[in-house]
């Protein structure tokens, strides 16, 4: 998309942090393609724009783990083995409709995965694929992988599961914010769908915020697109996400304050 990008010795787009702590809060973000920012330029992430705003009342770290086309399974185990290390006070989860896909088999050309750009391009053919129907209708599609039954969502929920204990059991606190597709806003197609993760995420005291319902009002999703042919959030959209997401994460420190550096 033209945007330059940094990779950091983690293998993510992030300046490096130290393994020891500061005074300052810290957080990790997991998810995908949307939580990396493509097409976008770092300084307008919703991850930088909330890391900015959040220390305005106090230092705050944020640091991202957002890998293209990985589900929650995925996510979930990059954090097992990366981001324990940097003992967190909160996760985020960013969760999108597609991170209920089953998670891929491993293969001859695994090597390909540790390619960032790799995966990116690959989510990008990813999408246009759906768009042009060889995954039905994108809608149906999406939709499907929420049906009770499907391996995606079982491993997803697996996936969230195994984070909330080991959260529970490192004092993190963890929170999810389900952010919505870029297709259809005022009627939002995936309710539905939203709507059970969220209700899984309740039943099992994980705390969520779906963004979709703040969205409601948009009737030009496009010019929250980094492209006609790519849904991806542009600068304007990650700056709505962080606005609408800010709240919810400076409430998510209320469990754990974290005074001193661990």
């Amino acid at each position: 998309m033209g945007v330059p990008v940094s990779i950091n010795s983690d293998g993510f787009r992030d300046r490096d942090y130290p393994v020891e702590r500061n005074a300052s809060r810290r957080i990790i973000f997991l998810g995908d393609s949307l939580t990396f920012g493509w097409g976008v330029e770092k300084s307008k992430t919703f991850k930088d724009i909330l890391e900015a705003k959040l220390s305005e009342t106090r230092p705050t770290e944020i640091i991202n783990f957002g890998t293209g086309n990985y589900n929650t399974e995925q996510e979930v185990n990059l954090f097992l083995e990366k981001g324990l290390k940097y003992k967190p006070d909160l996760v985020v989860v960013f969760y999108f409709i597609n991170d209920a896909e089953p998670t891929p088999q491993k293969s001859n050309w695994e090597f390909l995965g540790h390619l960032r750009i790799v995966t990116f391009f690959w989510s990008r053919v990813e999408m246009l694929l759906t768009m042009l129907g060889r995954h039905q209708d994108f809608r149906g599609y999406y939709a499907s992988l929420h049906s009770e039954g499907q391996p995606g969502w079982i491993a997803a929920k697996k996936a969230f599961l195994r984070l909330h204990n080991v959260c529970a059991k490192n004092a993190i606190a963890l929170r999810v914010i389900l952010l919505p597709e870029l297709q259809a806003l005022d009627n939002y197609p995936f309710a539905a769908e939203h709507r059970k993760v969220t209700e899984f995420l309740g039943a099992n005291h994980i705390e969520a915020r779906d963004l979709a319902p703040l969205f409601a009002a948009e009737k030009n999703p496009m010019r929250l697109r980094v492209a006609s042919d790519d849904a991806h959030p542009n600068a304007i959209g990650h700056e709505l996400i962080a606005e609408y997401s800010l709240d919810f994460l400076a409430g998510g420190f209320n469990g754990r304050m974290a005074a001193q550096p661990n």
